[in-house]
Parts: C-alpha cells; sequence; structure tokens
C-alpha cells in the first residue's frame, strides 16, 4: 500500500520557471524515503505541496488514499507531521513540556492523559530529563529531537522531515539521525525526508534525485550511490567511497570493471549503520 501518490506534479512561483515539473512517484507506507538536490532543485517544494503549504498548478496529491483538496485538507494534516529546517522557529511553549503539550491540546486531548503522553514521547526521543526546561537553554539536537516528540504524540502516519540536520553540528546531526532511524525500525510511521547530503541517503530504503523541477533518477540507495558521474553533474557530493573510485579511475584502475561496485556500495552502507 502507498502511504504518498503523486501524479505529474506541476508548480511555479512565476511562469517562467517551474519549481517542480511533472513529477510523479508513490512511497510504500512504513518505508523510509530520501529525497536529495541541490538548493533550487524543487525538493523542499514537493514537501510544502504535500502538507498543503503550497497549492499545486496541476497534477493530483493523494495523502494515505485521500486526495489533497480543500475538501480534504483538515484531515490530511492530521495524518502528516513535519519537522522543519530551523528548530528555533518551531517553539511555542516556555518549556519542554508546554512544547509538547501544545500539539495535544489542539487536538482537544484531555489533561488528565496528557501527562502521560508527554513522558512517553519525550522518553522516545531522549528527552525526558529536559522536560521543565527552557527551550532556549537546548542544543540544535535536542531542540530538534523535542520537535520529533511532539509530532510523535500526534500519531501521525506520515512523517517529513525537511533538511531538520543542515542546521545542526556533527553532534546534533547524529541524535536526529539515529531517532528518524529509530523511528522506523520501531513503527509502521512512512518517513520523507528531504536532503541537501547524499550521504545521507544511505541508510534510507528509496532515494529520489531531484534536478531542476524535475525527478531524474530513484530507486534504493546502492543503485543511486553507484551514479557518481551523474550526481557531480547536477551539483550533487558524491559518497567519500564514490570519490575514491573516480580518482582511481582517472589514473587506469576501474573499480566497476575490477570490483563488484555493489559491493562496494553495500559496504559504505553497512559502515554507515556501524555509527
Amino acid at each position: 500500500m502507498e502511504s504518498i501518490k503523486v501524479k505529474n506534479l506541476d508548480f511555479y512561483y512565476d511562469e517562467s520557471t517551474h519549481a517542480v515539473n511533472d513529477v510523479s512517484f508513490n512511497i510504500k507506507k512504513g518505508s523510509y524515503t530520501t529525497i536529495i538536490g541541490h538548493n533550487g532543485s524543487g525538493k523542499s517544494t514537493i514537501a510544502k505541496l504535500l502538507l498543503g503549504l503550497l497549492e499545486k498548478k496541476s497534477g493530483q496529491i493523494y495523502i494515505e488514499d485521500l486526495e489533497l483538496n480543500m475538501e480534504n485538507l483538515y484531515n490530511i494534516r492530521t495524518k502528516v507531521g513535519i519537522v522543519f529546517q530551523n528548530p528555533d522557529n518551531q517553539f511555542i511553549g516556555s518549556t519542554v513540556r508546554d512544547d509538547i503539550a501544545f500539539g495535544l491540546e489542539n487536538h482537544c486531548v484531555k489533561s488528565s492523559e496528557m501527562e502521560s503522553i508527554i513522558n512517553e514521547y519525550a522518553k522516545k526521543v531522549g528527552m525526558e530529563e529536559y522536560l521543565d526546561n527552557e527551550p532556549t537553554k537546548l542544543s540544535g539536537g535536542q531542540k530538534q529531537r523535542v520537535a520529533i516528540a511532539g509530532v510523535l504524540a500526534m500519531h501521525p502516519d506520515i512523517i517529513v522531515f525537511d533538511e531538520a540536520t543542515s542546521m545542526l553540528d556533527p553532534q546534533g546531526k547524529d541524535e536526529i539521525n539515529k531517532a528518524i532511524f529509530s523511528i522506523h525500525d520501531n513503527s509502521d510511521i512512512t518517513i520523507l525526508s528531504i536532503t541537501h547530503d547524499i550521504e545521507e541517503v544511505a541508510k534510507s530504503d528509496y532515494v529520489m534525485v531531484m534536478n531542476e523541477g524535475k525527478l531524474i533518477m530513484s530507486g534504493k540507495p546502492k543503485e543511486i550511490l553507484v551514479k557518481a558521474n551523474q550526481l557531480i553533474n547536477v551539483n550533487l557530493d558524491t559518497s567519500f567511497a564514490m570519490k575514491i573510485s573516480l580518482d582511481l579511475k582517472e589514473k587506469g584502475i576501474d573499480l566497476e570493471e575490477q570490483l563488484d561496485m555493489e559491493g562496494l556500495v553495500d559496504e559504505l552502507c553497512r559502515l554507515n549503520s556501524k555509527n
């Protein structure tokens, strides 16, 4: 079953430039999908279109078999949570507890049930010891974990991470990636991660590559990571292993002929999974 179905999606901010140009894809329920692309490729615009924050010019979007339109918009937004790029822009409450409670209050959750829900989801992201802390005193990674807890407390079917690690230091990025992997491993929530860092795709189930508003490649990470030249041509960084392969190829050593390149990528994924 597909959680997200997109057919011939088209959007432009002005008629001369298509931010999303005739894009179609399906995302399976419970899967972890990454969308990568350079700045301005259209990947974040897709996230906003899926949430109904932007109105498509043409095409169709289905979320959990509901077509995204004004009639279904409220129901769809109860099914989808989002973690934005800048954690400082997401806080409403004066404490971590208040912030996680905010969404629950909007959904009219009984106050008698709220405390146990807050504690449960703060614990899931390792923030149960910070419930009475002020958000301004948290690190970037901790702030994003609180945002994730707030989203999880709403029991969404889908979570969209819109470049959620791009403003974090390496430690914060690692914290959020571990939280995402834990959600994927321990629930049937569909995860869609918008990112500009190709290294992040290694642990996802599926990856889509955007360039100039078009979906130019899609497949499993090991199928995409071996296409180093194509990725470089669309201004994407490549993995360290792929850079080694290209450097050796320039010196007359073709790893694609002498070694199993899929094995090389599998090894990269295996090493990443240990981090």
